[in-house]
């Protein structure tokens, strides 16, 4: 008979070593290795879904075209691609009661009404506790079904003898296959129970929703290779002390990444935002220095958002850069592109930068808004509320062309802006202006002369 050998394993990467050690030699995480026992392929089972296939002809393949369901929820397709398809297996994580749960049963019951049967499968909360948040949602459905288990074997096999339209696991983190001795929650049982799943959803043809825990710097717990496993990871994000939620997509391999969708937490559950743009924006102060709009691209929605900059004599010796929805580090390069090139000293300065509504921008489009706002701070003048910018800025202080100008243009027009500060290069390039008075412009400087700060 096979030895069960004992390895030890890193639960931040996967890395295995016969023996332990206190830093992983791979991801470079101190005391992140725990002993699991592995069992020979010889001992393990076979399982229902994990028979051999016979090879197929690419041309002899049928419903290669994307077929899509939706969940119920706009937003929830949206950042889905467009909806939901069959065999998808989703990772949804974010902090604990951020609403991850919420979201998924507002959708699997709406689910449920127009495709059938769903079930929810739960290794953290009993079925009197779900059932105390769906009665708060004003949920009530025979076509939820609500199974309290925590053994993968188990799980596939119900799921298997039920006609589903969806299957939902609350949490990865909870459940555990038999053929392995480790703990739920290790590096091992997580890599085990989500390959099951997807063997599953493959050969049943059936989406399935991971729900996961986050770390404390805010990743999903357990290796990389869970990520790498699934089709679409999506991350639930927002501050305690506003009530609106963002879901972003990570990876989609049924369209686009980084695609957002917005939503308020409210007594009922979550409600969707359809505007963002204007949500954001509608308690802008006017007539207010430090205080800009700059308009960005979130996978393929175009969002209009508020930047604001506190410019402020520090009274330490080496002055504070604080910055909060936009990159630190992108922050001190252009603070050093405007002493620089546009003169501006704020050596003895406190420089401090925010997007409203705990949005988080990525895209180097929002640099010219973030030197327009330390400008107008700095000088005491605000910008007129009427004028927005985007654009990315380089280390000589020119202002580089940034991709789907006109879509910006398009909504900002929408909302009620008049002016727009973009590059040049796209102003040469611009085919519609949307009624917009629209100022190209090649440097820094050029800029600060046309927002007249």
């Amino acid at each position: 008979m096979s030895k069960i050998k004992t390895v030890f394993q890193c639960q931040a990467c996967g890395y295995a070593s016969p023996k332990w050690m206190g830093k992983c030699p791979d991801c470079g995480a101190w005391n992140s290795f725990a002993e699991e026992r592995q069992t020979p392929k010889s001992l393990k089972s076979t399982g229902r879904y994990n028979t051999v296939s016979a090879p197929q002809p690419l041309s002899a393949i049928t419903g290669g075209k994307d077929k899509r369901n939706s969940t119920g929820i706009n937003e929830f397709d949206r950042v889905l691609g467009g909806g939901l398809v069959n065999g998808a297996i989703i990772l949804i994580g974010g902090d604990p009661g951020i609403g991850k749960s919420t979201l998924l049963l507002q959708a699997v019951s709406k689910m449920a009404e127009k495709s059938g049967a769903v079930l929810y499968v739960s290794g953290e909360e009993s079925p009197e506790q779900i059932k105390l948040r769906a009665e708060r949602l004003s949920i009530n459905s025979d076509n939820i079904l609500i199974l309290p288990e925590t053994v993968i074997e188990n799980i596939i096999n119900i799921a298997g003898d039920l006609k589903l339209s969806a299957l939902v696991i609350d949490s990865i983190q909870t459940v555990y296959t038999e053929e392995m001795t480790s703990a739920p929650g290790s590096v091992g049982q997580i890599r085990e129970s989500a390959a099951k799943l997807m063997f599953f959803a493959k050969r049943a043809n059936v989406p399935v929703f991971l729900i996961g825990h986050v770390t404390k710097e805010g990743a999903i717990a357990g290796p990389r290779v869970l990520e790498h496993i699934v089709d679409t990871v999506l991350y639930f994000e927002g501050d305690r002390g506003h009530p609106y939620r963002i879901l972003r997509t990570v990876k989609n391999r049924f369209g686009a990444t980084n695609e957002i969708g917005v939503f308020e937490m409210t007594d009922n559950g979550l409600i969707e935002i359809k505007n963002p743009s204007e949500l954001f924006i509608s308690e802008r102060p006017l007539n207010v220095s430090g205080s800009t709009v700059i308009a960005s691209i979130e996978g393929t929605r175009p969002l209009l958002v508020e930047l604001q900059a506190l410019v402020s004599p520090t009274t330490f010796g080496i002055p504070r850069r604080t910055s909060m929805g936009v990159d630190f580090n992108r922050v001190n390069l252009l603070i050093a592109v405007l002493e620089k090139k546009a003169g501006i000293h704020l050596g003895g300065m406190d420089v401090f930068i925010n997007i409203v509504g705990g949005l988080k921008i990525i895209e180097p489009a929002s640099d010219l808004g973030i030197i327009a706002a330390i400008i107008s701070s700095f000088r005491e003048m605000p910008i007129d509320s009427k004028t927005f910018l985007f654009g990315e800025v380089g280390l000589s202080g020119e202002v580089r062309a940034v991709a789907q100008a006109e879509v910006r243009l398009k909504e900002a027009s929408r909302i009620g802006f008049k002016n727009a500060i973009i590059p040049k290069g796209n102003a040469e390039r611009l085919k519609n202006n949307f009624g917009l008075i629209v100022a190209g412009v090649k440097n820094v400087e050029e800029a600060i002369e046309n927002i007249k700060i």
